[in-house]
């Protein structure tokens, strides 16, 4: 009982951040280029659009897919595993942006949720890196 409990609490930071893009995803066209673009082009000058976002965005959601496995993880079949369920989500995030005001369909940024999640589980897979990875999400 308190092994499943525990994994199921390894999921939430992969449910926030699934809540997180979600969220992101669901603002209106004009709310993203009016309000949430100058914030981030102020954080990172040298960024034009949100292609970095999305990067990010599925490289952090990897990493969580990456918690929630644990060792597991560590197997190039979970590895794979994790970046198509990272892409998967990005194609139903694709598929929500069709409801919402000012929003459509890019089949660019599902192809950089696919390269940002699986720049981290490439990032992971390096020994040292993994290493510390497992010490810390352990």
């Amino acid at each position: 009982m308190k092994q499943s409990r525990l994994r199921f609490y390894r999921l939430i930071p992969a449910l926030l951040v699934m809540a997180a893009i979600y969220w992101l995803s669901d603002q209106p066209g004009s709310e993203m280029n009016s309000v949430f673009l100058p914030w981030f082009q102020e954080l990172f000058p040298a960024m034009e659009g949100f292609n970095w976002g999305h990067y990010a965005a599925y490289f952090v959601l990897a990493l969580t897919f990456d918690y929630f496995g644990g060792k597991s993880s560590d197997k190039w079949l979970n590895k794979v595993i994790i970046v198509l369920l990272c892409t998967l989500y990005g194609v139903t995030d694709e598929y929500h942006q069709l409801f919402v005001e000012g929003r459509t369909t890019d089949y660019q940024d599902l192809l950089h949720d696919a390269i940002g999640a699986a720049a981290a589980v490439l990032l992971v897979s390096v020994p040292a890196i993994r290493q510390w990875w497992r010490r810390v999400a352990n």
